[in-house]
């Protein structure tokens, strides 16, 4: 049954294709199969939440090894959900890809963009899939390491230099995750998740594993860009061209909070993070990256990188909900996974269509093209409005979430950063729209046209979902309350 083989498929097919679409003749080939593997393996994502919310969690044992001895793919709500948002946003970018990558990459590269960008996406998927925490450090730098191909790839020569610091970051967070493996291993001898939460709780007061745990944070905090390890990430996302702007601000940091959320929830005895100050930690530097970064991004000059220090806040929010260490704190991060995705997506598409006709997105540049650019306009307006957290967007409900997770535990700074950060949004956004709106056309861009169809369906696609999911939470509240079950997260 297909059933059996739903993890390994997810996996496989994008691997698989890799090297196929670097051998592909220029044109459009590689582009295509591209969208086939994407697509594919979205809808095999979503059969692979809705097997696991209606039979429980899948296991697969690769080359018929059981664990702890052989690598297991183990597959529940919470990384069934994750899944589904980096397949889906991939599926939805790859229309979107075609015009903006021809615009931006140089015809003798494209090949060699898709083989890399599905690399990236098989680095992603097998993070979501595998219970091996060894099997993360090299899904981790698979994705990693094809991701720094993919910024490199940017118009402008400060993307090698965004790429080069994104490659020095990246390393050593991934040096820190391994060190913390190979600690929890010396004092454990197992690899495997499940089986590491069995014998933890006999170790967990060694200094080695708290060791370990320390490592691996930091590792993870890095590959997040929790502030103030964020340093990499607004280069990165500035430089880079706008389709792996939009695919890595949609999933890669959403990945790396997964995978803190089960290191934190799964793999640790629980009690274990109420014994440590982690939780005060993550809630002072969630609280400094509400405020800093949001400063930050009002002070930019550059839409992208406007919006990659927003990215940065918003993993403030993220990581304020899993501070609370609350059902309600973490289910407000898990929903915050998915709506961002859907809200930095859609914002980082339209800025796509406006570089894709004016070859700049800096607010001097932008004058008056609202009104040239109606549909890109509206949908940077919704998207605004959902980052904001107005109600009736996605943004409002995981903002709702942490803020009755904050209620809960009385923490009333939370609370008014949340209101602090959302005030700030709106200054930060505001800027955008007067830019667009409100300031004179120039004569360049009187001239301009709408982006074309194909670059603003997959941005309305986004800009829907932001309302879709904004009015009906069945699928967002309903998959990470039952995710928060599975981590077993406990309140306070």
């Amino acid at each position: 049954m297909i059933r059996e083989h739903l993890s390994l498929l997810l996996v496989l097919i994008p691997l698989v294709a890799a090297p196929v679409a670097a051998i592909l003749p220029r044109g459009r080939f590689a582009w295509g199969l591209t969208l086939v593997v994407t697509s594919v393996c979205a809808v095999l994502a979503s059969m692979q939440l809705w097997v696991v919310t209606q039979d429980g969690a899948i296991s697969y044992q690769l080359g018929g090894w059981a664990p702890p001895w052989g690598i297991e793919y183990h597959v529940d709500a919470v990384n069934a959900f994750v899944a589904l948002i980096v397949a889906g946003i991939a599926a939805v970018t790859l229309p979107y890809a075609l015009l903006s990558t021809e615009n931006e990459i140089p015809e003798n590269k494209v090949p060699l963009f898709y083989s890399a960008f599905l690399l990236c996406f098989t680095g992603l998927l097998g993070i979501t899939q595998t219970g091996d925490i060894f099997n993360v450090f090299v899904f981790l730098e698979i994705s990693s390491l094809s991701s720094y191909a993919l910024i490199s790839l940017g118009q402008k020569r400060q993307a090698l230099t965004s790429a080069y610091q994104y490659l020095i970051m990246g390393t050593l967070g991934a040096t820190f995750f391994l060190i913390g493996v190979g600690l929890l291993y010396s004092q454990t001898g197992t690899l495997n998740m499940a089986d590491l939460a069995r014998l933890l709780p006999d170790v967990h007061s060694l200094k080695t594993v708290h060791t370990g745990f320390a490592f691996i944070l930091i590792g993870i905090a890095l590959k997040l860009a929790l502030f103030p390890l964020h340093l990499w990430l607004p280069n990165a996302y500035t430089y880079a061209p706008t389709v792996i702007t939009v695919f890595l601000a949609a999933t890669s940091t959403k990945v790396a909070v997964y995978v803190m959320l089960r290191i934190l929830f799964s793999v640790f005895p629980e009690g274990f993070l109420f014994a440590t100050p982690t939780g005060d930690l993550f809630i002072m530097l969630g609280i400094a990256g509400i405020i800093v970064a949001s400063v930050y991004a009002i002070y930019q000059t550059d839409i992208k990188r406007l919006l990659a220090y927003s990215s940065v806040a918003q993993i403030g929010y993220i990581a304020l909900g899993i501070g609370f260490a609350s059902v309600s704190g973490v289910t407000a991060s898990i929903i915050h996974l998915f709506n961002h995705a859907l809200m930095k997506g859609a914002l980082f598409m339209a800025v796509g269509a406006i570089i894709y006709r004016l070859g700049a997105c800096r607010m001097d540049n932008i004058h008056g093209l609202g009104r040239q650019m109606p549909w890109t306009f509206v949908a940077i307006i919704i998207g605004g409005l959902s980052l904001i957290g107005v109600p009736g967007t996605a943004g409002f409900v995981s903002k709702w979430y942490l803020v009755v997770a904050a209620l809960e535990q009385q923490a009333w700074m939370a609370v008014a950063v949340i209101l602090l950060g959302s005030l700030l949004a709106v200054v930060y956004m505001g800027k955008i729209v007067e830019a667009l709106y409100f300031k004179p056309a120039t004569e360049k861009n009187i001239a301009v046209k709408e982006a074309p169809l194909l670059l603003l369906v997959p941005t309305w696609v986004l800009v829907i979902a932001n309302i879709y999911f904004g009015l009906n939470t069945e699928l967002t509240v309903g998959v990470a309350e039952r995710a928060v079950q599975v981590l077993g997260a406990a309140a306070k």
